[in-house]
């Protein structure tokens, strides 16, 4: 990570260790993309990532909006009015959500799970979307809370894309907002975030040019301003003739025609790549064009980091193709006098689910694209280049028609050396939204943020630990459940466990009346003004000791349950509840453990981390337990059903999962080291071979793994003589005579192994 700012520490800080919803923000170029993916790999919260549009969801390792709280596309009126229609514009209610539109069990238990909402790219959310996404958490977990009472993280930059709303959706929205923005929503205007804004620049570093960006951002912009940019106008500026600059227009078909009649002129071969995919991965979400067309001479960016250690591109940074061949693409950059092979990059689109073991939401793979992070650039509009960084642009924004545009064209050069405007620069439409302008005076100031901290880690800790030991939400579902059984139904499966259901419903009951009285003495000594953490420690541990072995019987007796009715015929619903039942009782143990490492991590001075709210007995404790439930109930041999097949349809399907903080190259080894075949490694990591195999070219590079583990002594022999004197940057000459004896693939790796 860049050399974290004093915003960026403040901001890791509010999301770890209290539970005050931030809106992160800052120029251009100051690293919130960084900052959100440092947030991700270290937070101890269960976090989800969303964003408006497929692609910016894709960007930020995320879902969409409207996937994860199942919206419907159409406004939103906050209200239970009754919904309007008319032949283009469709709205929903809070009535019309709430009946219709239904939600999936997993989705439930990951909206009940998640403790930190981020949303990405939030100048494009819109407010009533923000207030349907509130209305629908608040409903799911049943708390009368904004968002249900878990944390947000709004990043994005308002003075970049703004939300789109039609002007006949407009028309009946502006009767219950004063604007489009989400800080305009009702959820935001009664409770607003925490304002944090990134300063530091870390793509320009010319200070003229900074304060040129600087007073164009915040509607300042001066005559002086003006002269500067429009030393830069060259209207006759020969694109041909200068190589490596990107010209940044405000249409879709501009760009487009553009490219297209510059690969049309290039002369040689034209080869169309296209990419892996594997499994579910909608074209609407494609993150590059599905049919890669290139010609030798063609002048490409890349449009991803080099995740390796070489770091030879950036988000942004132009090449030229040197050479192509079916499974080969060479690209220069002219300046550094250097050329490398393109690798290709893994895309992957993910939904959340909950560990049944540890009630953590993670990651699962549904599909992955597998394509090279390059694109044809000698055009790009102004709304794709947003998080872009060009070293060389020519700007035509003689068309600018949305506030922010000439600012998002400007800001993505490093310098004003690079810049070349086609048309001289001028006022009108260029101007950013006044609402915006009044929203950005509510930025926190630096001493704000430090006594906002204090107060807020001392309530974070205050309220971390009464909600650890507050358990009316888990004993009023045990209440629910007991009441639920239909006493007429004498002879249904469900009602054969109404006593067992009464008896643990009453064991829950006992515990409420003493853990509400060590609440009270909790409330009480945080109330103090230096609050004795040492003294509430020793409380906590010995209030612990006093109720888990409780809490851990009723986990144990609903986990027999499960395994007893899983064995039953025609009880899928009655599994289900019980299923609803356990996640909630096993989440107060798990919890009330994590409590327990909180206050000690707190007493001990130490930072807190995902790290440190963690550890083997949390990680195994559901496992563990099912486990030796399962040894118990097969040993007893309770009335089994003869096919354990029928077990299936109890037993939710687990996908492959995403540590965040491993690359794709080391989730591949560590299955190698499971002595795990390539083909397994492809099947669960969903990835074709031709991919993985691209991860063994790195590995053997490395040499974590060696060349005569993955290929055998006779096809090394093979390779070895074809090699023998061969000094060719382009593998083409090499496959075109040896083609038959070996694959693209087997050469790369042998290639890799001679470094």
């Amino acid at each position: 990570m860049q050399t974290i700012s004093e915003a960026a520490a403040y901001t890791l800080r509010f999301i770890n260790q209290t539970h005050r919803s931030i809106f992160l923000t800052g120029k251009a170029g100051t690293g919130k993309t960084t900052l959100l993916k440092e947030i991700i790999a270290t937070t101890h919260k269960n976090t989800v990532v969303v964003a408006p549009t497929g692609i910016a969801a894709l960007n930020a390792g995320g879902v969409t909006i409207h996937s994860m709280f199942q919206l419907p596309f159409g406004g939103f009126i906050p209200d239970n009015s009754a919904p309007q229609f008319s032949a283009s514009t469709k709205f929903e209610t809070k009535a019309t959500l709430r009946r219709h539109f239904k939600m999936s069990g997993l989705k439930k238990s990951v909206i009940r799970n998640m403790e930190l909402l981020i949303i990405d790219e939030v100048s494009m959310l819109r407010a009533d979307l923000l207030d349907a996404m509130d209305f629908m958490m608040q409903t799911v977990r049943k708390k009368n809370l904004p968002f249900g009472g878990v944390q947000v993280l709004y990043i994005g930059d308002l003075l970049q894309l703004p939300p789109v709303i039609r002007d006949e959706e407009w028309s009946t929205l502006k009767n219950y907002y004063r604007g489009k923005f989400f800080f305009h929503s009702h959820v935001i205007q009664q409770h607003p975030p925490l304002y944090i804004e990134l300063s530091k620049i870390f793509r320009q570093t010319d200070d003229a040019f900074i304060s040129v960006l600087n007073n164009l951002r915040n509607n300042q912009i001066t005559q002086q301003d003006l002269q500067t940019l429009n030393q830069y106008v060259k209207p006759d500026f020969d694109l041909k003739a200068n190589k490596g600059y990107i010209t940044l227009t405000t249409h879709n078909h501009k760009a487009d025609a553009m490219n297209a009649q510059a690969l049309t002129d290039l002369k040689g071969e034209l080869i169309t790549y296209k990419p892996e995919i594997t499994g579910d991965f909608p074209d609407k979400i494609f993150p590059v064009e599905h049919d890669l067309k290139l010609k030798a001479g063609a002048q490409i960016m890349f449009v991803k980091n080099d995740l390796s250690f070489d770091k030879h591109y950036f988000n942004g940074k132009m090449g030229v193709i040197k050479s192509l061949a079916s499974q080969e693409i060479l690209v220069h950059f002219p300046e550094e006098n250097k050329t490398i092979e393109v690798e290709k990059y893994e895309w992957q689109n993910i939904r959340y689910r909950v560990d049944p073991a540890t009630k953590e939401i993670e990651e699962e793979v549904l599909g992955t694209f597998v394509h090279y992070p390059i694109k044809l650039a000698w055009a790009i509009t102004v709304h794709k280049s947003q998080g872009l960084t060009f070293d060389k642009a020519a700007l035509d924004v003689s068309q600018v028609f949305l506030p922010g545009q000439a600012y998002v064209a400007l800001s993505r050069l490093r310098s004003l050396n690079g810049l070349v405007l086609l048309s001289a620069l001028r006022m009108n439409g260029i101007s950013n939204d006044q609402d915006v302008m009044d929203y950005a005076n509510n930025k926190a100031s630096e001493d704000f943020l430090a006594n906002a901290l204090h107060f807020e880690t001392k309530n974070f800790i205050h309220q971390y630990l009464v909600q650890s030991f507050d358990w009316n939400d888990v004993a009023q579902e045990w209440r629910n459940h007991r009441f639920s059984y239909n006493e007429d139904a004498q002879n249904s499966e469900k009602s054969k466990h109404a006593v067992w259901a009464k008896n643990q419903a009453n064991a829950m009951d006992e515990l409420l009346e003493p853990s509400q009285k060590f609440i009270k003495q909790l409330h009480l000594l945080f109330s103090q003004e230096t609050a004795d953490l040492n003294h509430i420690a020793g409380r906590v541990q010995a209030a612990y000791a006093y109720f888990f072995k409780s809490l851990d019987d009723l986990v144990f007796e609903i986990l027999w349950k499960i395994e007893e009715v899983k064995r039953s015929k025609k009880a899928k619903t009655f599994f289900d509840e019980l299923s609803i039942l356990e996640e909630m009782q096993t989440k107060t143990v798990l919890r009330l453990m994590k409590a327990k490492l909180l206050i000690e991590t707190v007493v001990s001075g130490e930072t807190i981390s995902k790290e440190k709210l963690t550890s083997s007995e949390i990680k195994t404790y559901i496992i563990r337990k099912t486990e030796a439930i399962q040894k118990q109930f097969k040993e007893l041999n309770v009335t089994l059903i003869e096919d354990e097949k029928d077990l299936e349809r109890y037993t939710s399907k687990k996908g492959k999962t995403n540590v965040p903080k491993k690359t794709t190259v080391q989730e591949t080894y560590e299955l190698w080291v499971e002595k795990k075949s390539i083909e397994d490694i492809a099947a669960i990591r969903v990835l074709t071979k031709q991919t993985i195999y691209g991860h063994f070219v790195k590995l053997i590079q490395t040499k974590a793994v060696a060349i005569n583990e993955v290929l055998p002594e006779d096809k090394l022999q093979e390779l070895a003589i074809a090699f023998a004197g061969y000094k060719e940057e382009s593998l083409n000459a090499l496959m075109e005579q040896h083609g038959t004896k070996f694959s693209w693939d087997e050469a790369r790796m042998f290639k890799a192994s001679l470094n």
